[in-house]
């Protein structure tokens, strides 16, 4: 990549960090891609599709194929750790963050467009999709039934994620899975509210909790064929007003990921399991809820394969690592039209630069690779003969 070309890059990136958009509220970052798409020539811009997303068009006449390009733009409710004058780019919101890379993502979308533009070799028509609301907000969804695939027709799409712990530019393709489905799930427990110093007179939901805590644990441990994967995770429990009272209400909430669907519905199993035996344990009321979720992230076989050629003419491919537990909605997309997701490294991962962690920052010299491969991923899908 052209070094001014990078440097712009850079910059544009820690500007997308500095100003972060929380999910469901990218207006900021879409704005912002729209500006620099005008800058970079691109004419064919549509705002507002699925809510914030911004879909550009770049067609050259020769061909009648087509493929997409999604980068992610929405950020996460996480107080950055750094300082202003440790990391001058440093989040400007209040308690929200590109924890996740996001800002990365855009900026190498923009990157492949800059590089489309300046490469005459290719005929067709590349979609540029800028996605809102990744992080749990349904954005992929929303622009799904905003039209997308019917206003921006597409023969396949392909996308990314930065990944903390792999070699800094190095693309990870997977055959098949990368990464898990999950959902979002709670359970409430309703007791009776009573005296601290009366409990025979209450239900208490807080000890019911704690039993609850206990007992969803061993879902996975004891329920599931240990040759299987799945996590169940819980993250927030919310209870009780006054010290001095028995709470009359509890409400746990978690998210639950497995990689086959019958893996799934085993957890979820699980889960009414724990509530019935809670409610006739402690004598009160508890329920599990589980919400819709994303589908496993799953590659196309022949995209997967496209995606490793066109990684290995801009940089090392690895195609030797595991799925994770980790949720992509990218993967509605892979429902509607063949593609792959893949993974470039983010370089080293200690003192706390994981994903959805304060003290997480993109590594920019990331961007040349990540922009290199999504151009170079269009160029081959345009040219591979249709199935």
């Amino acid at each position: 990549m052209d070094p001014n070309l990078a440097e712009t890059l850079t910059g544009w990136r820690r500007h997308l960090h500095a100003n972060p958009g929380l999910t469901l509220n990218e207006g900021i970052t879409a704005a912002f891609v729209a500006e620099k798409l005008r800058e970079l020539g691109v004419t064919d811009i549509a705002k507002n599709v699925g809510g914030h997303g911004v879909v550009a068009t770049l067609h050259r006449p020769g061909s009648n194929r087509s493929v997409g390009l999604r980068g992610d733009m929405d950020a996460l409710p996480i107080e950055e750790n750094a300082t202003a004058e440790a990391l001058p780019w440093r989040s400007t919101v209040p308690n929200v963050m590109h924890a996740c890379g996001h800002d990365g993502h855009t900026t190498a979308l923009l990157g492949a467009a800059a590089l489309l533009m300046r490469d005459d070799s290719w005929t067709g028509t590349v979609q540029l999709v800028f996605q809102p609301a990744e992080e749990g907000g349904g954005g992929a969804q929303a622009m799904i039934a905003d039209g997308l695939f019917q206003r921006f027709p597409m023969d396949r799409i392909f996308g990314w994620h930065n990944w903390p712990g792999l070699a800094a530019g190095t693309v990870a393709v997977h055959d098949a899975a990368v990464m898990a489905a999950g959902n979002r799930f709670q359970i409430d427990i309703e007791g009776h509210a009573g005296h601290a110093a009366l409990p025979h007179l209450a239900r208490d939901p807080i000890v019911a909790a704690g039993h609850a805590i206990v007992a969803c644990q061993s879902i996975v441990a004891r329920a599931l064929d240990p040759m299987d994967t799945g996590v169940v995770s819980l993250t927030t429990i919310h209870g009780g007003e006054a010290q001095n009272q028995i709470a009359a209400r509890v409400q746990i909430k978690g998210s639950m990921r497995y990689i086959r669907d019958e893996v799934g519905q085993q957890i979820r199993e699980g889960l009414d399991r724990v509530a019935a035996g809670i409610s006739a344990t402690f004598g009160l009321q508890a329920a599990a809820s589980i919400q819709s979720g994303v589908p496993v992230t799953a590659n196309h076989k022949a995209e997967a394969d496209m995606a490793a050629e066109a990684a290995g003419i801009v940089t090392a491919v690895r195609r030797d690592l595991p799925p994770a537990m980790t949720g992509e909605d990218f993967s509605h997309f892979l429902h509607h039209v063949p593609g792959a997701f893949v993974w470039i490294g983010n370089g080293p991962s200690d003192g706390g630069r994981e994903l959805h962690h304060p003290n997480y920052d993109f590594n920019d010299a990331v961007l040349p690779a990540a922009s290199g491969f999504l151009a170079e991923v269009a160029k081959r899908a345009l040219v591979k003969e249709q199935d």
